[in-house]
């Protein structure tokens, strides 16, 4: 066991940084995504609650990860990012005002 927990940390320190920034934030839009009610599953879960969690800690590490990631990088990240503020903001029934969603006080306000 060792062992095996040992070589998990040689290959964690051999893979770069923005690798595991964009990875980390996949599967934070992933989960967002999946509690949307946007995933394949045939009876789609919606927890808004935990939406907004989700949506909320990726836009910090977003925030956060942009000096580091260089455009190339972050544009998607930022385009999943919106796209799932604005399935938030479609998804609620009380919609909350423009720049208060989850991570707009992070990111600014989203528009349609």
């Amino acid at each position: 066991m060792q062992d095996a927990f040992a070589q998990q940390e040689r290959d964690i320190a051999e893979v770069p940084a923005v690798e595991m920034i964009t990875t980390v934030a996949v599967h934070l839009m992933s989960a967002a995504a999946v509690q949307l009610g946007l995933g394949d599953e045939p009876e789609p879960t919606k927890d808004l609650d935990e939406a907004r969690k989700l949506i909320s800690a990726l836009a910090g590490l977003i925030t956060a990860s942009l000096p580091y990631l260089g455009d190339h990088h972050a544009r998607p990240l930022r385009d999943g990012l919106r796209s799932l503020q604005l399935a938030f903001r479609e998804a609620s029934t009380m919609p909350d005002p423009i720049g208060k969603g989850p991570g707009e006080d992070l990111t600014g306000p989203v528009f349609a």
